[in-house]
């Protein structure tokens, strides 16, 4: 070894470092690549892309294929530097040699490598698959006397092995981190909450569903029928619990002409009821409407009481957000005040108010405003008050058959600096 020249030790020290960047960069940037994108490319047919899924779809042997690639040309290139070091300086130049190669390997082996890999992932994955894909095959017996050496000292095998798949929590982060239009990451947030929202969250409380009932004239009735702006309403007797069916408004230009109109010619185009039972999940609700072809449920506790309801359009706005671009179209119930506060209406349900105004609101509890405010105090107020909510400070405005008819609610972006 003594007569090699200073050249060809020097040439051999910097092919050793090179296959050392190369190693400790593929290790990176295979590892770190975007799957989503390279299973993407290789449906179109990237070539390279399969190459790399390829690789990933072995890890063991990859990083067996890497890592003794890698220790291999470190090893070599410590021995080079030691003798390149005697052969210069003695025992002064191996210890400055060593010193050295440390410093050179670190930056140049480890360090810079894995920082441009961790940037440029995809690119480096592409490159780096091509040349560890003729290497796999050659070093497979060395890589499998050290994957079974490894397994039997270690037990890694004893680990169960299987892929890797996103829960909801995970996805739904995903989803916020990947660029897509704003409109797209908020309808694939909403498909993804849907497993934490019940019917009972989104629906018309039975307080303010309007319906028909049919023990009234038969002249309110049509006038009812006139003036209604909704597209399906519940007919009844005397109350809501004894629905007797849905009656599409549409169906009623059939008959409204009719001066001879009778109550018994209404009940013919009324379909009968469909009842759900609280607690239902939107996922269950939405493919019961697309089974059933219905658009309008009646909402049911456990001892069959009607509690409100709900319709599939309003499971269609979980996902895809309001159908229209300004609140007070919809949810006149939301006054904003020239000071940056709130006028809200104490029906309005908690999942609306911080949907709309991007609020914070507690949602495990109480479903309304006016809810909220009432187990907070845990008693009903007798005249007008201001409580704390969190960050939120709400103002009793109005008080009305034992609740909440209206509120004032500041914001914590509008309340005044503490002192």
């Amino acid at each position: 070894m003594d007569n090699l020249s200073p050249a060809l030790l020097y040439g051999l020290l910097t092919a050793c470092i090179l296959f050392s960047a190369f190693f400790s960069g593929a290790e990176t940037g295979i590892m770190t690549a975007n799957r989503y994108r390279l299973r993407h490319q290789a449906r179109m047919g990237d070539k390279s892309a399969q190459r790399v899924l390829r690789l990933l779809a072995q890890p063991d042997r990859l990083i067996g294929v890497i890592l003794i690639g890698n220790t291999l040309a470190n090893i070599a290139a410590a021995a080079l530097a030691a003798l390149v070091g005697l052969q210069q300086g003695g025992n002064v130049g191996l210890a400055l040699g060593v010193g050295l190669l440390t410093f050179v390997i670190l930056i140049f082996g480890e360090v810079g490598p894995k920082t441009f890999a961790a940037r440029h992932p995809e690119r480096v994955a592409h490159v780096a698959a091509f040349l560890l894909a003729v290497l796999m095959p050659l070093m497979r017996p060395l890589v499998w006397i050290v994957n079974i050496s490894a397994n039997t000292l270690f037990r890694l095998d004893s680990i169960a092995r299987g892929e890797q798949r996103l829960n909801s929590d995970e996805l739904r982060a995903l989803v916020q981190d990947v660029f897509i239009p704003r409109q797209h990451r908020s309808m694939l947030l909403g498909v993804l909450e849907l497993d934490n929202i019940t019917v009972d969250d989104i629906m018309v409380p039975r307080g303010e569903v309007q319906g028909l009932d049919i023990e009234e004239d038969i002249d309110t009735i049509v006038r009812q029928l006139r003036r209604t702006q909704h597209t399906r309403l519940p007919v009844f007797r005397g109350e809501l619990n004894n629905c007797v069916g849905i009656l599409h408004v549409r169906n009623s230009t059939r008959f409204l002409g009719n001066p001879e109109l009778t109550k018994s010619e209404l009940l013919q185009y009324v379909r009968e009821p469909y009842f759900v039972p609280e607690g239902t999940t939107l996922p269950t609700q939405l493919v019961q409407f697309q089974k059933l072809k219905r658009r309008f449920a009646l909402v049911v506790d456990e001892y069959g009481d009607v509690q409100g309801i709900v319709t599939l359009e309003a499971i269609l706005e979980e996902i895809v957000g309001e159908f229209t671009t300004r609140i007070g179209d919809n949810h006149k119930d939301m006054v904003r005040q020239a000071d940056g506060s709130w006028l809200i209406d104490g029906a309005a349900t908690l999942r609306d108010i911080n949907r709309l105004l991007s609020w914070q609101l507690p949602v495990s509890g109480p479903k309304t405003l006016n809810g909220l405010i009432l187990e907070t105090l845990e008693t009903i107020p007798e005249s007008a008050l201001s409580l704390r909510i969190g960050e939120y400070c709400i103002e009793v405005l109005q008080i009305r058959d034992n609740a909440v008819r209206s509120a004032r609610v500041i914001p914590p972006a509008t309340l005044p600096a503490a002192r």
